[in-house]
């Protein structure tokens, strides 16, 4: 009986160790499964691209140098997990450009506003009055379709395309047609100029994003306080002073983007050496070929790069970084979904 009794208890404790292994075994496999659906998901949003730019026509300074390829630009986005790009305009017409394009796609949306250093537009029109009711038809016609008002603000960095003085009138009454659009979000543009910008938006109770963000915390800082989010692509990773800058921003008025074609992260970049993903092939544009990236042509699909300097210069994970980002923007940008 006693040979018995042990056989039996031997019995049932290799029968629970197997129930215990078994369960674990699921429990990882599980986890696995919630790892691998997470980094599938696609959560990388870039909130400014300017793809109406005649570089995406193959157009530079004036000259063709290769077929329009704006499709493979787009295809080579959303392989790299792109969940949405928001198209920057930067003119009237260049928002009209903006709009149309956006048709083809619903991962795609605009911006309709004028750039600071384009201000002279208003008046070169002849009728600033009628230029800036042509911006807010735009805004009506193109529904759930515009995304933002801008993208619009300050440069005092350029002031030789548009002067001080131009650039705040035009800010104002921007802002006055903005204000007949409270859900929609501002798209901000600061360079070198951030109190003045900071005092102005002090007096509209409006929302948005202060973006391509390259000055001191203290300036982030003043515009954090009105509630406005941070946009960060890689004019705002170049130095270290900048990366100290990203470091104290809180999450959770982080916001990314890539100004494409512009403000690529180059190799002499603060931020280069913490980009881990591989780069993709490109080439120089007399080169050209529909498979390959352009040398110095930046594109959305290298959101990921700015994720990567982002997360590893505040030394958190990026998937936690990444799912942050991903509330923060459809917290501005409701329509996204």
């Amino acid at each position: 009986m006693v040979f018995g009794n042990c056989s039996k208890s031997k019995q049932t404790s290799v029968a629970l160790k197997f129930s215990y292994n078994l369960l674990i075994n699921w429990i990882n496999l599980i986890f696995l499964c919630m790892r691998v659906a997470r980094n599938l998901s696609k959560m990388l949003i870039d909130i400014g691209a300017n793809l109406t730019d005649g570089m995406y026509k193959g157009i530079y300074n004036g000259t063709k140098r290769h077929e329009p390829d704006l499709p493979n630009v787009l295809k080579r986005a959303w392989d790299a997990g792109l969940k949405h790009i928001i198209v920057t305009g930067g003119s009237l017409e260049e928002s009209r450009e903006a709009l149309d394009m956006v048709q083809i796609d619903d991962r795609l949306s605009c911006t309709v506003g004028v750039h600071p250093t384009r201000c002279g537009e208003f008046e070169k029109s002849g009728d600033p009055g009628k230029y800036l009711q042509d911006l807010e038809q735009l805004i009506k016609d193109g529904g759930k379709k515009v995304a933002a008002f801008g993208e619009f603000g300050l440069d005092y960095e350029r002031t030789q395309f548009c002067d001080k003085e131009t650039q705040m009138k035009y800010l104002k009454m921007q802002l006055e047609v903005a204000s007949k659009f409270p859900e929609l979000p501002l798209f901000l543009h600061c360079r070198k100029s951030a109190k003045d910008l900071a005092d102005v938006l002090f007096g509209y109770k409006l929302k948005g994003v202060v973006h391509s963000f390259d000055g001191t915390f203290e300036e982030a800082q003043e515009l954090l306080n009105l509630g406005y989010f941070i946009g960060i692509n890689g004019c705002s990773l170049k130095t270290s002073d900048n990366l100290e800058t990203v470091k104290k921003l809180p999450l959770d008025r982080i916001l990314l983007e890539t100004d494409a074609p512009w403000c690529e992260v180059r190799p002499s970049h603060a931020g280069h050496p913490f980009i881990k993903s591989k780069p993709l092939p490109s080439v120089k544009k007399e080169k050209w070929v529909e498979t390959s990236m352009v040398k110095s042509r930046n594109e959305p699909c290298t959101l990921r790069h700015i994720l990567e300097i982002v997360s590893q210069c505040r030394d958190e994970e990026i998937n936690f970084v990444e799912e942050e980002v991903y509330k923060n923007t459809l917290k501005l940008f409701s329509h996204i979904d």
